[in-house]
């Protein structure tokens, strides 16, 4: 930054956009509970779906794919959608994985609807680090419940997130309501 810019081009200075602060994502942002590498035996994708679905939070298995609560939710009921299979672009999935990937994040919709009535959803595949994957060796589909007002002042008043459920009891919840529904 050069002395010549102007005052409204300085970073912290009100402008046009709006900001979503949210101060309690630096432990995830930090890198904790992020694989060393790319393979397949750092990868927290991986190893969930072999381990027992209540202490891994798996929410429900397919075929080819399961469903999981983020360990770093943005809010409750934050389903990840992912592949068993160690791959990393969308483009790589074979048409059963690609098929039951979206079955599964519209089934997850449906549950999330049906247990805690969000008004609308953020559905999204981050492709690569620099598109903001966290895990980019493991492609995984984020299924995000919204609520009107759910961005609220306390992750920048108080750096707290407004969470009323421990993610034990999302998890059985969501598993509960999606063995019930038809497939």
């Amino acid at each position: 930054m050069t002395t010549s810019e102007p005052p409204e081009q300085h970073p912290g200075v009100p402008d046009a956009l709006e900001r979503l602060w949210t101060p309690h994502r630096m432990v995830y942002v930090g890198g904790q509970d992020k694989p060393a590498d790319d393979g397949e035996s750092g990868c927290p994708f991986c190893r969930t779906p072999a381990g027992d679905d209540e202490e891994g939070l798996v929410v429900h298995r397919g075929e080819t794919g399961y469903a999981v609560l983020n360990l770093y939710p943005y809010n409750p009921g934050h389903l990840l959608v992912c592949p068993y299979r160690h791959v990393a672009d969308l483009t790589d999935l074979t048409d059963a994985e690609r098929d039951e990937i979206g079955a599964m994040s519209a089934a997850a919709m449906r549950v999330v609807r049906a247990v805690s009535a969000p008004h609308g959803f953020n559905l999204g595949m981050n492709q690569g680090a620099v598109a903001g994957a966290g895990i980019a060796a493991h492609l995984h589909q984020h299924v995000v419940p919204r609520w009107s007002g759910d961005a609220n002042f306390l992750p920048v008043v108080a750096r707290t997130k407004a969470l009323p459920q421990v993610l034990g009891e999302t998890r059985d919840l969501l598993a509960r309501a999606w063995a019930g529904q038809a497939a």
